[in-house]
């Protein structure tokens, strides 16, 4: 999706669930890499970590790295990002949300401190970096332009099993460029369920 303007790129939250297909190789998520300059990658590494990330005129400006290895192929994840740049706490100036918890645990930790390429106007790609592409299964991807929301939002604890499940996000306010992909339809893949028609195209 290409947007006729940019949106807040120091404030967004994205919400996926998914599940991974093929492990040991670099899986990305969602990104937006105009050139080689600017960046914003998230997605799996090549060995299985999760990395969020961005790079401004060439040089890394904010990037997480979890610890934690994620190889389970039978389930879903429920993945929230939180890019809010200009948060008081350095430390909440990028966040990474596993099925509800906090990521807190990371091999490289360094604060956002420059806007997002990621909601320009340049080409955002769910599911593609390049030449590599997302192997496995995507549910409900929901961009919320303009806000850090918590995970509750998009998820909660099933009272009888303890296990975290999707909640729709009824009532969000997506803001402008917002969309809520439900991939729930073979021939129209990228129709957006927002209410903003940010339709996205798919290849």
């Amino acid at each position: 999706k290409t947007f006729s303007s940019a949106g807040n790129r120091n404030k967004w939250t994205v919400s996926v669930w998914l599940k991974r297909s093929k492990l040991g190789a670099e899986s990305p998520i969602f990104t937006c890499v105009p050139d080689g300059n600017f960046e914003t990658f998230c997605g799996f590494g090549s060995n299985d970590t999760i990395t969020f990330k961005q790079k401004n005129n060439g040089s890394t400006s904010g990037q997480y790295v979890t610890n934690r290895k994620f190889r389970d192929t039978n389930g879903f994840y429920h993945l929230v990002f939180v890019y809010d740049k200009d948060n008081s706490t350095a430390g909440d100036r990028g966040i990474i949300y596993v099925n509800g918890v906090r990521e807190t645990s990371f091999s490289t930790s360094s604060n956002f401190s420059d806007s997002s390429t990621w909601n320009g106007t340049s080409e955002n790609w769910i599911g593609r970096a390049g030449s590599s592409y997302f192997d496995g299964y995507m549910s409900h991807f929901s961009f919320v332009d303009g806000q850090a929301l918590a995970p509750t939002v998009f998820g909660s604890t099933d009272s009888t099993s303890g296990i975290w499940k999707f909640k729709s996000p009824s009532g969000v306010t997506f803001g402008t460029n917002g969309f809520h992909l439900k991939f729930e339809n073979s021939a129209a893949l990228g129709t957006d369920s927002s209410g903003n028609t940010n339709t996205f195209t798919v290849n």
